[in-house]
């Protein structure tokens, strides 16, 4: 399967914000980073923690939507092994 997952810097919190915009019931930014890498990796721990959540729980998983926001510095799409 593959997720959006937008990583922006933030001024107010002086990191790397992350967002899943394909997961809309869960609050947002789902994590940070001090450094892009950081933030990407967090961002891909909570994303393995919210799939595999959904599946313990016979949840659906999402599908894919598309998202555009100018401020947003770069997307990263995901390939989960297993899905």
């Amino acid at each position: 399967m593959k997720y959006t997952i937008t990583i922006q810097w933030s001024e107010p919190d002086d990191c790397f914000v992350v967002f899943l915009p394909d997961f809309e019931d869960v609050m947002q930014p789902v994590t940070h980073g001090d450094s892009y890498e950081d933030a990407l990796k967090n961002a891909r721990e909570v994303l393995e923690m919210l799939v595999e959540s959904s599946r313990s729980e016979g949840k659906p998983l999402r599908v894919h939507l598309t998202f555009a926001n100018t401020q947003v510095r770069q997307f990263v799409n995901i390939f989960l092994k297993d899905c």
